[in-house]
């Protein structure tokens, strides 16, 4: 049994990103924009909307307040401000969420925010932290990262994420986008899928094995050909026996 995930919601004004409504046909939960790196009062309903019409899980994708970057720059925040960010995003969805008949489940950094709380213990205790007083959430991050550690300090749950379409470092962390190759084609993120959700493992990018102890699998919704990548993963899943369920 797997999750199977992806950020949607990413468009901004008259600019789209990806084919969310196909998406939310194909995924169990969705890391929606909450408007720091993408998203719009407007996307951020429209999405929601869809979501709950589907039966699609709702998580909050929290970033840094960059939308010039899509999120992809770290910036230096006190933790205190960046709680206080990430509390605002969380609040912003669960509106809309609420308003479209269900209710923000968990929590996903994204980017830039992601991959620093993934090894800065103040940064990912400032996001644990918003998830904790906001209440009644879990935290989606990486397996073994500071994300874990934070989570279970400040008493919340943490679910395990991998990823089917980026390439991962020997330390289990995702390879900068700036690197060739850290985005997998689709050969290779639906052979990584299937041995995440199966052996718990993939191999990294060195060819060693790399364990991911996953209990969500991500496909990001910006990715060539994503809706494709994500039917063909979940056609593969369901044909090996792997049922498809959302964690939260």
């Amino acid at each position: 049994m797997i999750d199977l995930n992806s950020d949607l919601g990413e468009g901004f004004g008259a600019w789209s990103m990806g084919d969310d409504e196909a998406l939310l046909g194909i995924v169990s939960s969705a890391n929606i924009a909450c408007g720091f790196h993408a998203g719009d009062p407007s996307i951020m309903r429209r999405t929601c909307d869809v979501a709950v019409e589907r039966g699609v899980r709702i998580g909050a994708h929290i970033s840094y307040r960059d939308l010039a970057g899509f999120g992809r720059r770290a910036i230096a925040v006190p933790p205190r401000e960046l709680t206080d960010e990430c509390l605002y995003q969380i609040g912003a969805l669960d509106a809309f969420a609420r308003a479209a008949g269900d209710r923000v489940r968990y929590v996903k950094p994204h980017g830039a925010l992601y991959n620093s709380a993934a090894v800065d213990p103040s940064i990912a205790s400032a996001v644990a932290a918003a998830v904790a007083r906001y209440g009644g959430l879990s935290l989606l991050g990486l397996p073994g990262s500071e994300h874990e550690e934070a989570a279970a300090a400040a008493g919340i749950d943490f679910h395990a994420e991998g990823f089917a379409d980026r390439a991962y470092t020997p330390a289990g962390t995702l390879v900068p986008r700036s690197r060739p190759g850290s985005v997998l084609d689709q050969e290779s993120a639906l052979a990584q899928a299937i041995s995440i959700a199966i052996d718990g493992s993939t191999r990294d990018s060195d060819g060693a094995p790399v364990a991911v102890p996953a209990r969500s699998l991500c496909v990001h919704g910006d990715s060539p050909g994503a809706v494709e990548m994500a039917r063909a993963i979940r056609d593969a899943l369901t044909g090996k026996g792997v049922e498809l369920r959302a964690f939260a």
